[in-house]
């Protein structure tokens, strides 16, 4: 079996700009290896006087994706910017979720550092995007650098609100009741699991991470989120059979 080799070349290098790189991200959202997404708009004007390059939203959960598109190595501003315009969008749409992704040709050691630490507190994707050329031609590739940060386990915020079980009995008890029914199910599966209350999310927990997920959606609906390991397919096939929806992203299944 013969395997072509390849290099990796810049846009530049090809002729292409940044305004090429978007179109080909809005034509086609999936390519960036986020799910399913769909455009909702791009080039749009920020308050700030700026312009967002692309927002994208999910359709299954209307969660939104504010990304910021550059050529070459990563700079402070790109970083500050897509930072801005994650905060000023969720500003204006603040009952969904919101993603900071960044896009560039090169995420340098120096501000990968200062996206990791930053990823704490702000949900910031980092995506590297090359040019590959082999004898068959070019392609496009996306590469997930940085995946979004999980919430973190803390149950009280940081203005002393506490995030319990009698906080989710007055903010959604139907989502509370079918948490707690996932987690009696699930009990031979997550061994010592444990329910970490946060403000947006009951959370079960196994193994020091967020096994599960469940959320309170607009229209009466609620959201359940959960890791799939290597069963991806297994799992996939059960829901279609159910005509289940479902959206596959960050190697969980929603």
């Amino acid at each position: 079996m013969e395997i072509p080799i390849s290099e990796t070349v810049s846009l530049s290098s090809l002729g292409l700009d940044e305004a090429w790189l978007q179109e080909q991200i809005w034509d086609s959202p999936s390519c960036i290896g986020l799910g399913d997404l769909e455009g909702v708009t791009k080039e749009r004007s920020i308050s700030s006087g700026g312009r967002l390059d692309i927002l994208l939203k999910n359709p299954v959960d209307d969660s939104m994706y504010e990304v910021e598109v550059m050529l070459g190595d990563t700079d402070p501003s790109h970083i500050i910017r897509t930072i801005e315009y994650w905060d000023l969008v969720k500003r204006k749409w603040p009952q969904r979720q919101h993603f900071a992704v960044l896009i560039a040709e090169r995420i340098t050691k120096r501000f990968f550092n200062v996206i990791q630490i930053l990823s704490g507190s702000v949900p910031l994707i980092a995506i590297q995007v090359n040019v590959i050329k082999s004898p068959t031609g070019h392609s496009l590739h996306f590469t997930k650098i940085l995946d979004v940060y999980e919430e973190a386990d803390d149950e009280v915020s940081q203005d002393g609100e506490s995030f319990d079980e009698v906080y989710w009995r007055k903010k959604s008890n139907e989502t509370l009741l079918i948490a707690q029914r996932i987690f009696e199910v699930t009990r031979q599966v997550y061994d010592n699991a444990r329910f970490n209350y946060c403000k947006y999310s009951i959370n079960i927990v196994c193994g020091g991470y967020n096994q599960l997920l469940v959320r309170t959606r607009s229209g009466g609906n609620i959201l359940i989120q959960f890791r799939y390991g290597s069963n991806r397919e297994e799992i996939a096939q059960l829901l279609e059979a159910r005509s289940i929806q479902y959206s596959d992203k960050y190697g969980s299944l929603e």
